[in-house]
């Protein structure tokens, strides 16, 4: 056993516990106004995002699915709706199926042209692309005010720089091209070295290689299913610094990123975990320990999920990580972290305990009520406006065509909502909260904006060989709201890695300006804060990456706050 191997073996047998019970909440008296209507195809989202065979799956390259973005890629202030997409296999076959010409898929590109309706730009936009997409992450790599996006792909990754809303394919010219084949995963854009140019960070899930993958044969619940990701061979997570002039760096090895070894990596957030004014990076890793990327602050980072509490589950297991969502769900002004995992286990839901320690509370918080579901995407949005941060999960098995036998683990499967009862205990209000969370689907990657800009939160969710999802949010009885949008000077234009309290009736409320977060996906770059019956904020707190801080104050709800870098470093 190696000295890794070992260490996980001792922290398992100390957390070990017994089996997990339900920890179910008693309903809340208070009314639940939230309901999810799915107005997707009414809103002009209506191409089905084709990924992989549609009754059955034969290789792992066929089951993992794509994320969704919301991003104003004209600047007219309203989020614009990306839906990304895979392709086929020939039938029987290993190689992509040829299509004619026009029909192979692509991902789509949706304007928003408010009023609810969005219209498909993607040709006009120059996104069409078709291939094995998997996640996207957004942020302004080159500071020029338009935001850009970087798409991984089993393949070759893709950076789209935004030329003012026409995107131009800049991978060869950053120096991003891969000499090798490789399965993109998840990826943030991150200033790591806090010299106000976006670095990136890309997560590679396995080395894939389907001319010799193993033929379905693997077996799951005394079915023969497609392998993997177990008895693949892992791969390694890459980084690039921002060089400037459009190029980016190879720095992997040097960072100290390449040397986490062994892990089959998924999802990714780029935030400040510990506190220290410093952007670190967490890894979802399916089946193996997940990794926190702590930035050591002289352009390295070292592997602390272990000793954080970020690694494994409550009682100490290696877990399928998918999906990451950060918010604070007891309002203590930390960030918390929820991470979705397989059928037959729970999410986890990591409390923030201060200077970088983490503890899973999901069974206490009652998050163990649902285990029967895969679960995806997933989100802490404010639903009802309550200030509180409540809880969102997609769900799809990925073993199709074992539904007919298997009822407990269907595919398609519903949407999972749980209402926050004010901390740290969270109820199952799925069935209370509208049609949307009832319809069937398969789903992978999802997405949270205010899209409408009514004052709540929508969800949009990417659903495989079928159209996306837009669940729109009618809230009735919802509490009041704010926003928060940042545009850094030193730190980069967008803000991302920033950590921003909002502060109101004596508790605090933080989150994180992220560049890809659930899975694969990238929510909207405005923050929104729920504040209950009040009507004002006390404070605004921004600390941005770069090491400066603003505050605002007497800040009134209802509105979308822009903060501009303004301050002096804080010395951190």
């Amino acid at each position: 056993m190696s000295p890794l191997r070992a260490r996980w073996a001792r922290v398992a047998l100390a957390v070990a516990a017994p089996a997990l019970l339900a920890h179910a909440a008693p309903p809340d008296p208070r009314p639940w106004g939230v309901s999810l209507v799915d107005v997707g195809e009414k809103a002009g989202l209506r191409v089905a995002s084709v990924y992989g065979g549609e009754a059955s799956r034969r290789f792992i390259l066929e089951a993992n699915g794509t994320g969704v973005a919301w991003i104003d890629y004209d600047e007219d202030g309203r989020v614009d709706a990306l839906v990304l997409a895979g392709t086929r296999l020939a039938p029987g076959g290993r190689q992509d199926v040829e299509w004619k010409a026009g029909e192979a898929p692509t991902n789509r590109l949706y304007r928003n042209l408010g009023r609810g309706a969005f219209e498909d730009v993607t040709e006009r936009a120059g996104l069409r692309r078709s291939g094995w997409a998997s996640s996207v992450c957004a942020g302004d790599y080159d500071n020029d005010g338009h935001l850009d996006l970087f798409v991984t792909y089993y393949g070759q990754n893709v950076l789209y720089r935004n030329r003012g809303g026409r995107f131009e394919d800049a991978t060869a010219a950053a120096g991003l091209a891969a000499g090798r084949r490789q399965w993109g995963a998840g990826c943030s854009f991150i200033d790591y070295d806090r010299d106000g140019r976006l670095d990136l960070f890309v997560a590679r899930y396995l080395d894939f290689d389907r001319e010799h993958a193993p033929e379905p044969g693997c077996m799951w619940k005394g079915f023969p299913v497609m392998c993997g990701p177990k008895g693949l061979p892992t791969d390694v997570n890459q980084l690039f610094h921002n060089e400037g002039a459009g190029g980016f760096k190879d720095v992997s090895e040097a960072s100290g990123v390449a040397k986490v070894t062994g892990r089959y990596a998924m999802s990714t957030v780029a935030a400040d975990f510990d506190g220290d004014g410093w952007t670190d990076v967490y890894v979802a890793c399916d089946t193996t320990p997940s990794i926190l990327y702590r930035n050591n602050h002289d352009g390295t980072f070292t592997d602390t999920a272990l000793e954080s509490g970020l690694a494994l589950s409550e009682s100490g297991r290696t877990q399928a990580g998918m999906g990451l969502a950060l918010a604070d769900v007891d309002r203590d002004g930390l960030l918390d972290v929820l991470k979705t995992h397989f059928a037959d286990d729970i999410p986890a839901l990591y409390r923030n305990l201060g200077g970088g320690r983490f503890n899973d509370v999901a069974t206490t918080a009652g998050l163990s009520v649902q285990n029967r579901h895969v679960e995806w995407g997933g989100g802490l949005p404010d639903l009802d406006n309550d200030g509180w941060p409540d809880l969102v999960y997609v769900t799809g098995n990925v073993y199709k065509e074992k539904g007919d036998w298997l009822k407990d683990y269907p595919d398609p499967g519903p949407r999972v909502v749980f209402r926050n009862r004010g901390g740290l205990r969270f109820e199952d209000v799925t069935d209370a909260s509208g049609p949307g969370t009832a319809a069937l689907h398969s789903s992978r990657g999802a997405a949270f904006a205010d899209y409408d800009d009514d004052g709540d939160l929508d969800v949009l969710v990417m659903n495989m060989n079928a159209p996306p999802s837009l669940l729109r949010n009618d809230c009735t009885g919802c509490g009041h709201w704010l926003k928060v949008k940042l545009e850094g000077t030193r730190s980069n234009r967008a803000g991302l890695g920033a950590t921003v309290v909002v502060r109101a009736g004596g508790l605090a409320q933080a989150q994180a300006v992220l560049s890809q977060s659930s899975f694969y996906s990238h929510d909207d770059l405005r923050l929104h804060f729920g504040l209950g019956t009040l009507k004002v904020a006390d404070s605004v707190e921004v600390r941005w990456p770069s090491g400066a801080v603003d505050k605002r104050t007497h800040v009134p709800a209802g509105r979308t706050l822009v903060v501009r870098e303004t301050t002096a470093p804080s010395g951190q």
